[in-house]
């Protein structure tokens, strides 16, 4: 059934931008009262029909709420881009597809790319939330500078991966919380200064395994390892 994300549907019907409703119309060929899915990514599901199927104002029905919960457990990474953003793209939609709370960007002092715009990964989150069927959209935040985004971290639920020394717990053995934010530093991994600065802030060093990751590949092994950990608890 085709989706499509109405994050500002209020009322019991609805109109698609003219570029959806071209889509909906033109590509899918959808009909008058053919059935859609609408997600708002704040948890909501509706159920629609098509009322009208014009290719500039296609206008659909709600036929069905449904209210999907948030899970148990909060999962998010904070992440330094890459200088190839087309890896922290793949990062964002594979995220998305598994599930994941919010990403932050950092930039570190190894970081190579200091600047990003969110447009682009904003839509790559929505695409991968109507291929997914999840309800939540992630919260993507702004590129911030990694000490001011230390100063507002819970040093109980955060831990920091990295290669820097061997006395690192395994990621799977500690995130078992209600929540979890893991740091995943750019290439050339955190500095010794940044390790230290999340030291004395009280966050754990941990590993994501026997292997040395790519920053994409660890980001997205965190997310999954964060809920594979809460679903073996919950059996």
């Amino acid at each position: 059934m085709p989706t499509f994300y109405t994050p500002d549907l209020t009322a019991l019907t609805y109109t698609l931008s003219e570029e959806e409703s071209k889509h909906a119309v033109r590509v899918l060929r959808l009909r008058a009262g053919d059935s859609v899915e609408l997600v708002n990514g704040r948890g909501s599901v509706y159920q629609a029909e098509v009322a009208q199927a014009d290719a500039k104002r296609c206008q659909l029905r709600i036929t069905h709420e449904q209210q999907v919960p948030r899970r148990p457990y909060d999962v998010h990474v904070a992440v330094a881009p890459t200088k190839n953003l087309d890896r922290m793209e793949w990062f964002v939609e594979k995220a998305t597809e598994i599930g994941v709370d919010r990403i932050s960007f950092l930039r570190c002092a190894r970081s190579e790319r200091r600047e990003l715009k969110l447009e682009r990964l904003e839509k790559i989150a929505v695409s991968a939330l109507k291929q997914s069927g999840q309800a939540w959209l992630p919260q993507l935040d702004e590129l911030l500078d990694y000490n001011t985004f230390l100063k507002n971290l819970d040093p109980d639920t955060t831990f920091i991966a990295h290669l820097a020394d061997d006395e690192r717990t395994e990621l799977a053995q500690v995130a078992n919380g209600p929540s979890c934010c893991v740091l995943i530093g750019p290439e050339g991994d955190f500095t010794p200064e940044e390790i230290s600065a999340a030291r004395q802030r009280g966050i754990r060093p941990v590993a994501l395994g026997l292997t040395r990751l790519r920053t994409e590949t660890a980001a997205l092994a965190a997310v999954h390892t964060v809920h594979v950990v809460n679903l073996l608890k919950a059996k």
